[in-house]
């Protein structure tokens, strides 16, 4: 009984220090990450393999793994860049993003956890700067920001090239101007709208001019084909047509042949 104790001591020390070595021993990950195992004894970073999945797993305690999440991630940037006629420009733009599974092992051994700030906001930070740099600032105002939008996206995937992160999209949303050339740009766009209006209603005045000029020109070459049709035989013809039509009515009247030119003189009860 005495001896049981010192027996049993040494037991339990070794179940603790069992039960730490698992703890150690096991990884768990979450969905939307991945983890890049890195080898003490063996090589450091495992490249070569497949980073390790969402799960369970079992690792060596003298073994490291670094989590990374790889589902799409947004980084918002707001950044100070110059136009093409050197003013200044803030631009807020939205990037998503995400690294690339397959080299998620390359990406943590060059460029560490904090790829982001080394890599990805120097890329569209330069993208961003080169491609206000080509336009005037009534340009990015008004009509531009959709085209922005796709240099930036193109010219960051250039950059981003064999960086082992991938951009999904660029959004830009918002594009602020000293407010001495907004309010300048404003009032130009304002006179342009005003012009257009002008021209519009010129051109509408136009038209229906040259609708009422037709419609005149229709009516009176009616006239003349009319007037040239016309003989006293037809009108005679008509005439007579006329008293017929007339002496069928139920109407009372009285109707007179004579008058010189042979047309009927109709007269009514009144």
């Amino acid at each position: 009984m005495e001896k049981l104790p010192k027996i049993g001591l040494p037991i339990l020390f070794a179940v603790v220090v069992l039960i730490i070595l698992i703890a150690k021993s096991t990884v768990t990950i979450n969905s939307g990450e991945a983890g890049v195992l890195y080898k003490t004894f063996a090589g450091g970073v495992v490249t070569e393999e497949p980073p390790l999945s969402e799960g369970f797993h079992l690792v060596a305690p003298w073994n490291r793994v670094f989590i990374y999440e790889v589902r799409q991630q947004s980084l918002d940037e707001k950044m100070q860049v110059l136009s093409s006629n050197g003013l200044e420009i803030n631009l807020d733009a939205t990037v998503w993003f995400q690294p690339n599974y397959s080299e998620l092992g390359k990406l943590h051994q060059e460029k560490g956890e904090a790829y982001i700030q080394r890599v990805l906001q120097p890329a569209i930070r330069s993208a961003a700067r080169s491609v206000v740099g080509r336009y005037i600032p009534e340009q990015l105002y008004a009509s531009k920001r959709e085209a922005i939008q796709k240099e930036i996206f193109d010219e960051t995937a250039i950059l981003l090239q064999n960086q082992y992160v991938q951009i999904n999209e660029v959004l830009v949303r918002d594009v602020s101007l000293p407010t001495t050339i907004k309010d300048a740009i404003e009032r130009k766009l304002g006179q342009e709208q005003e012009s257009l209006e002008y021209v519009f209603r010129l051109e509408k005045a136009e038209k229906e001019a040259e609708r009422q000029r037709i419609d005149a020109e229709g009516k009176a070459t009616a006239n003349r084909i009319l007037s040239e049709s016309l003989n006293d035989q037809i009108l005679r013809e008509k005439g007579i047509q006329a008293t017929l039509d007339l002496a069928r009515s139920p109407n009372s009247k009285v109707v007179v042949i004579g008058g010189g030119d042979g047309m009927p003189l109709i007269l009514g009860d009144n």
